[in-house]
């Protein structure tokens, strides 16, 4: 049973990112009225005749999405039954299974009534906590916990305030990406890393300040995780979680930033523009694990300190 739930929760946390991207590729193609504004059917039909690309990649998402929505409640409850002694379990089930749907209704309140862009960019980061929830509840079932001795892992405060901080600032940078997308500013700047590198002015426009408030954002979460990974190798080398965990969202903030200079220099080449959402993605699955460690941190040290006093008086 463990065997088939690892390969399901794996399954899952693919499709997921199949989700997130399918997600991005919509906004990107402008497909999100492939389907007019009709939902869940399109153009008010089951089996649609007047085929489009727009309508394609937009039913093609809706599909995924669906069939997806479905393994992770499966997955969801398989999970609650499986490991739902460890303490996170129930909460990563409800919260995964909670957010798609919400994820779900944005879409479809999307396509029905319409929103705002500034709505709209939310929905990449309400798909983005049910990933991480779903990418959580696997790392549980495959006990990495155990392979790299993080439950008894404690972190000193300076790193618990980092870790919760850059988690929370990476919604920042996330919210302001989509936003860029979503008000076609994707291409409104046409140099990087400044917005016209032969006059170095402050933006003019709305769209300029939105795709270079982005910039500005991004870069800080750069040299924000490159801090964080110089402390982690300098005072963590005796916990691998730590360490690799670090070295791994350091090499995938820098992947994210060229992917997105790349998105501009390349007039916003398809498969760019895709792995740069998929990195972001992965890096914020891999902050989510920080977090979780960090919620532990603190039972973890209560925990070795009482194990301590009880050595010590057991030794006198």
């Amino acid at each position: 049973m463990k065997r088939s739930l690892k390969c399901f929760a794996v399954l899952t946390t693919i499709g997921m990112l199949f989700i997130l991207l399918g997600g991005a590729l919509v906004t990107k193609t402008d497909s999100g009225m492939g389907c007019g504004r009709s939902w869940p059917l399109c153009n008010g039909q089951l089996i649609p005749t007047d085929i489009t690309m727009e309508l394609v990649i937009e039913l093609a998402h809706r599909v995924v999405s669906g069939v997806v929505g479905l393994m992770v409640l499966i997955l969801s409850y398989w999970s609650w039954k499986a490991i739902g002694h460890i303490r996170e379990t129930k909460f990563l089930s409800l919260l995964s299974f909670s957010f798609l749907v919400l994820q779900g209704l944005i879409g479809a309140g999307a396509v029905i009534w319409g929103q705002s862009d500034f709505i709209l960019a939310i929905h990449f980061g309400v798909s983005l906590i049910s990933f991480a929830a779903v990418f959580l509840l696997t790392l549980l079932i495959f006990e990495v916990d155990k392979k790299f001795a993080a439950e008894k892992l404690v972190l000193d405060e300076r790193m618990r305030k980092h870790i919760i901080g850059v988690t929370l600032y990476s919604f920042i940078v996330v919210y302001t990406g989509a936003l860029v997308r979503h008000v076609n500013a994707s291409l409104v700047c046409r140099d990087w890393p400044l917005c016209v590198n032969t006059a170095p002015n402050i933006p003019i426009s709305f769209h300029e300040w939105v795709q270079m408030g982005h910039r500005f954002a991004a870069a800080l979460i750069f040299f924000w995780i490159a801090y964080i990974t110089y402390m982690a190798i300098k005072h963590y080398k005796h916990q691998k979680v730590v360490y690799w965990g670090w070295i791994v969202s350091f090499i995938l903030v820098t992947l994210q930033v060229i992917a997105g200079a790349l998105v501009v220099l390349t007039k916003l080449n398809l498969f760019i523009a895709l792995s740069h959402a998929f990195f972001i993605s992965c890096l914020f699955g891999v902050l989510s694990y920080f977090i979780l460690l960090t919620s532990r941190s603190k039972k973890n040290e209560i925990l070795l300190k009482q194990q301590n006093s009880n050595t010590s008086q057991i030794e006198q």
